[in-house]
């Protein structure tokens, strides 16, 4: 039967009842009216959704609409000071994956996979202890309904399906006794989609399940995804995945008219698609309050009328003075009508107009300024067990993208170029005169700071730096909002504003457009392709390295 607001473990991924059920005992994801506030701000107000099984659903829209609680909204993990109001019923089946992996730090990969399979196992044993008492009312009841849930959950081939997704996933090197602390960020979120595979859950929450994957992990996610039979609800930065996996798209940033015209979220198709479409919305809701101003101002001015607009304009003539009267007295009724017809109509037109179009959060800083010469000079560096490279040159205006599968450096090459870690071997020149990087974690010192101020600290030392509204980064609203509140999204936006405002010439990016919305990612693209300054940008985005025009850089695994 299904739950209402399902409330799955914070320790384990795989915490729900395990495996693909049959398609008969498969359910929808319903949600109705979902409204979710805190405190000091709402972040989604009366959301409905309706998944059935086989679709395959992915959440777009800005940073922080609410993508990410609609997703703990719907497996029951707010925290208490949510108010929440609306109806949540899912499958007892359901399992959420958060933008981190949720093992428990000290758990070794051992535990986690027995964690995994423990409860497969047990529906094993279940159905062997039930046979047992078949031949009475009472035991042939326990013993199909333990079998239908073996069956249904595949429970036989668990193991099997365990060993063949660490496979496929690269972690069957792994050692066993390895703890999750020390597995890379992309070590953990194999580990994760290990499981997941392993259970095959009816309703799966995913959130930002591509960040910190290689493409053959994404590969084998999108193969997974498009296989399973129950309902996949995401939400993803990664437009490729959009695509290739998503059956609809709920834009929870639609607008007033939302994506057709009548107020509804919801697109069929994937991202590609949807972008003319979601341009087409944002024209008519834009044309349909252009009109509405219209007729309300033209209705106003109705209310205003004097009797010069209907009466007639000529004076009384000798013995017509009780007829001029009688006009004038016709005149001053009909006048009458038409304020209040006007003031009813006006009434009606200004409670149904739609709201304002407001101006779109659009980036609008420069990346980068103007270098000469050479930024940086590489020879033997090496950062022992995490980075060998024999040579890097890079120069003024020179954009370098920078790949590889997991493990094989990126991070730990900008880190070098930043100066933030200290090579083991080799020579790094870096003659850039500025230089930023933008982590993958930008670092938060004081969550409580609101997101202005977090800013003008970070930038005070600057000479005339920007100010935070004018770069476009980060709505208004948001800048007295505490850093910790911010989704990662909004953070991350506010650690490119840090990085860019300083104007460096060499501009570091690790994986850049994770986390933040579509649209910001398809503005950054924009704007390195302009940017005059030396650019090394490292990032598995399957979408920008597709269209990417500059050098590039491919590291392999150590």
């Amino acid at each position: 039967m299904p739950a209402t607001h399902p409330t799955p473990s914070t320790t384990s991924a795989t915490s729900a009842t395990s495996a693909s059920p049959s398609s008969g005992t498969l359910a929808p994801l319903v949600v109705g009216g979902l409204s979710v506030a805190y405190p000091d701000r709402a972040v989604l107000s009366d959301v409905d959704l309706l998944a059935q099984p086989g679709r395959r659903i992915g959440l777009v829209g800005e940073n922080g609409v609410g993508k990410s609680t609609l997703l703990r909204a719907v497996a029951g993990r707010l925290p208490a000071r949510a108010r929440v109001t609306g109806t949540v019923t899912a499958p007892d089946d359901l399992v959420l994956l958060g933008q981190e992996p949720p093992f428990r730090d000290t758990a070794t990969v051992a535990e986690v996979l027995a964690m995994t399979l423990e409860p497969l196992r047990t529906a094993v044993v279940e159905v062997e202890r039930s046979a047992a008492r078949v031949g009475t009312a009472e035991g042939d009841a326990a013993y199909e309904r333990a079998l239908e849930h073996a069956v249904a959950h595949d429970a036989w081939d668990a193991d099997r399906r365990a060993a063949l997704a660490a496979a496929r996933l690269g972690l069957d090197g792994l050692d066993p006794d390895r703890v999750v602390a020390t597995l890379s960020g992309g070590q953990r979120t194999r580990l994760a989609l290990a499981t997941i595979m392993t259970t095959r859950p009816a309703c799966l929450l995913l959130d930002e399940p591509t960040n910190h994957l290689d493409d053959d992990a994404v590969e084998v996610l999108t193969a997974f995804l498009r296989d399973l039979p129950g309902v996949v609800l995401l939400a993803s930065h990664d437009r490729v995945l959009l695509d290739d996996v998503c059956t609809d798209l709920v834009d929870l940033d639609a607008g007033a008219l939302g994506t057709d015209g009548r107020g509804g979220r919801r697109f069929g198709g994937g991202w590609s698609a949807y972008e003319a479409a979601r341009a087409d919305a944002r024209r008519r809701w834009e044309e349909t309050w252009a009109a509405q101003q219209e007729e309300i101002a033209r209705l106003r001015e109705g209310t205003r009328i004097g009797t010069g607009a209907i009466a007639h304009d000529r004076g009384p003539r000798d013995g017509d003075k009780f007829i001029y009267s009688f006009k004038g007295g016709r005149v001053e009724q009909a006048l009458a009508r038409r304020k209040k017809d006007a003031q009813r109509r006006l009434e009606v037109a200004e409670r149904e107009q739609v709201r304002k179009p407001p101006v779109p959060l659009s980036f609008r800083g420069d990346l980068t300024a103007a270098a000469t010469g050479r930024l940086v000079q590489v020879r033997d560096a090496e950062v022992r067990g995490r980075l060998r490279l024999a040579r890097l040159d890079l120069a003024a205006g020179e954009h370098l993208l920078v790949t590889g599968p997991n493990g094989s450096g990126k991070s730990t090459l900008l880190g070098v170029l930043s100066g933030r870690l200290t090579p083991t071997g080799g020579s790094v020149d870096v003659s850039a005169r500025t230089v930023r990087e933008l982590t993958q974690d930008p670092e938060v010192d004081d969550p409580a700071r609101s997101a202005g101020a977090t800013y003008d600290a970070a930038v005070r030392d600057l000479l005339d730096p920007p100010a935070l509204r004018d770069l476009g980064l980060l709505h208004p609203r948001d800048h007295r909002t505490p850093v910790g509140s911010l989704s990662v999204g909004q953070r991350r936006r506010l650690g490119l504003a840090v990085a860019i405002a300083a104007a460096p010439d060499l501009l570091l990016l690790d994986e850049p457009t994770n986390h933040v919305s579509l649209a910001l990612a398809g503005e950054l693209e924009e704007a390195l392709a302009t940017s005059p300054g030396g650019v090394v940008l490292a990032s598995h985005d399957r979408w920008l390295r597709r269209r990417w025009e500059g050098s590039a850089l491919a590291l392999t695994a150590w």
